[in-house]
């Protein structure tokens, strides 16, 4: 009971925040372009929205760092918002208020276990970014080796932990109660942005994440990874090695005309569909603010806070996806999207093969500038929403990385051929994908496999035989229910069995009408009555159960 104030609070925050964005221009604007559904010529010119980019920033901040979390992930977005809102929320990834040095001293201290002075011989007090959930300092080990150290913000977890459940609670409301809501599943996104978040809370695993993206990326010598400092490090604390450069798009013109990134870029996009299509671990929100620009024309990928995983199942699946959406083949895309997804009766596959056809060839011929791969795939998630096809929810997560890399691509080379180079690199990929699985543990394993087969092949060989030998090879073919059709044949037996009784009794008082008798009722023969009056039940009877009992007539669709 002691939290009901903070939850009544939580709630007010929320609907206060709805209330006032819910009927305003940007929402309408926002859900238009989600829907993918087009404003009119009026709505559509440039104008002065209802609240500001400045407004909206400062309601988020004052939502907390859930939503301020939220934030960042629209300013990635810039397929459902106008210019000037992307600028305003992008400053919610660096611009947050830093905690005071004294709680970041103590937070240190207790976490390593040791003197701030003790662990580093320099730590500046002044932060070098301050985000929702920590800040980073630079510092200098005593060995001389340049940190960075990440701090969780005091009380970040509790403050998350609420918000979340105050939004489970509210999207378990919405889905229960709103059509819209259940057709877009806004449960399930929500389930997996409470993963994600409280993923991102705990440092260990970001630290591994690091170790393990290094160790994949090895080979790409224009990539950076920082490497963790365990012994500097905790749940609350991220010790690692300091990577000095500017965010990518702070990259200056004069800078961009005097190199040439083309190379660069494809090994950056050669390193990213290794991470999607051959590890199964990616990089997952590779937005500016995690994307540094060394002095030596270098790319550096931090915080991984956020990384997404695809089964080997999965991973074959997106190569042909990929493949297909780089030759604007519309058909194969659909194929491929049709394979991973959860079909119902409700699913429309011709008109979403149609739909999505007409997507990929619209975007043909397109260079890096124009081209926007992983718009198409959001877009395409949500034609796939529309038609009550359920995609898995890897594709949308593909869709953001694909977004974000977009955007980098078209800064350091607006000509470069994405469609192309996806092509080069995927069947390259393929090729070291097939060798890895050649390993001796691999062919082991399918040896094993093999060896079972082939001792158990001649005992089954045997009892095949003997059984048609026997005449008592059976197949057995679960299509009808055998039982069921024997009773209803034994059912409309005994109807009509009981049909010939009720009219044979009838006629046989018809019969007995003619002969006199001492015995009567109502004046009339007293046998021959009461054969009638005993048909007369029987086909009531008979007649009842028919319209009413039986189940094809009562289960009517």
């Amino acid at each position: 009971m002691s939290n009901r104030p903070d939850k009544i609070k939580s709630y007010y925050k929320f609907i206060h925040f709805m209330l006032k964005y819910w009927n305003s221009d940007l929402f309408r604007q926002t859900s238009a372009v989600a829907m993918n559904n087009s404003l009119s010529e009026e709505e559509d010119d440039d104008h002065q929205f209802d609240q500001s980019p400045e407004e909206l920033v400062e309601d988020l901040k004052e939502m907390g760092p859930t939503y301020i979390k939220l934030g960042q992930l629209l300013s990635t977005r810039p397929d459902l918002l106008p210019d000037e809102y992307l600028k305003a929320l992008s400053h919610l990834q660096d611009n947050v208020s830093p905690v005071p040095f004294e709680e970041v001293k103590e937070i240190i201290e207790k976490e390593l276990g040791t003197k701030i002075s003790k662990a580093f011989k320099s730590f500046e007090e002044k932060p070098l970014a301050s985000a929702s959930i920590g800040q980073v300092h630079r510092a200098e080990l005593h060995s001389g080796k340049p940190v960075a150290v990440k701090i969780q913000r005091p009380g970040i977890a509790k403050q998350f932990i609420d918000d979340l459940d105050t939004l489970d609670e509210l999207t378990a409301l919405a889905v229960k109660h709103l059509e819209t809501a259940k057709t877009y599943a806004i449960d399930e996104v929500f389930a997996e942005l409470r993963r994600i978040l409280l993923n991102e809370l705990d440092y260990k695993k970001e630290a591994q994440n690091l170790k393990t993206l290094k160790k994949n990326l090895e080979q790409y010598e224009n990539l950076i990874i920082p490497a963790p400092v365990d012994d500097y490090s905790s749940a609350r604390v991220l010790t690692m090695e300091f990577v000095s450069g500017k965010k990518i798009t702070s990259l200056s013109p004069l800078r961009q005309m005097e190199n040439d990134f083309s190379e660069l870029v494809e090994e950056l996009v050669e390193a990213y569909l290794q991470q999607i299509i051959n590890d199964g671990f990616a990089h997952a929100d590779p937005h500016p603010g995690n994307i540094k620009f060394t002095e030596n024309n270098q790319i550096a990928l931090i915080d991984l806070g956020m990384v997404a995983r695809f089964t080997p199942q999965l991973q074959e699946n997106l190569i042909e996806l990929l493949l297909a959406i780089s030759q604007s083949n519309g058909e194969k895309t659909a194929h491929s999207l049709l394979k991973m997804s959860e079909l119902t009766e409700e699913s429309q596959k011709k008109e979403f093969a149609k739909t999505v056809s007409d997507v990929i060839m619209e975007s043909e011929n397109s260079v890096a500038k124009d081209l926007q791969t992983g718009k198409i795939l959001i877009q395409l998630n949500r034609l796939a929403l529309a038609t009550h096809i359920k995609l898995p929810v890897e594709i949308n997560i593909l869709g953001k990385i694909l977004l974000n890399l977009d955007q980098i691509v078209a800064m350091l080379d607006p000509e470069f051929d994405l469609r192309a180079a996806i092509q080069r690199n995927v069947h390259e990929i393929m090729r070291k994908k097939m060798l890895t699985e050649l390993k001796p543990e691999n062919f082991f394993s399918t040896l094993i496999e093999t060896k079972h087969f082939v001792e158990n092949m001649p005992g089954r060989m045997n009892r095949i035989s003997e059984n048609l030998a026997n005449n008592e090879f059976k197949i057995k073919i679960d299509a009808i229910d055998e039982k069921r059709v024997t009773d209803g044949f034994q059912k409309v037996a005994n109807r009509i069995t009981l049909g010939l009784i009720i009219a044979a009794m009838i006629i046989g008082a018809s019969m007995l009408m003619q002969v006199p008798s001492d015995f009567t009722i109502f004046g009339y023969p007293g046998l021959a009555m009461l054969f009638f009056l005993l048909a007369a039940a029987g086909a009531i009877v008979l007649s009842y159960v028919i319209i009413f009992r039986d189940e094809n007539l009562n289960n009517k669709d």
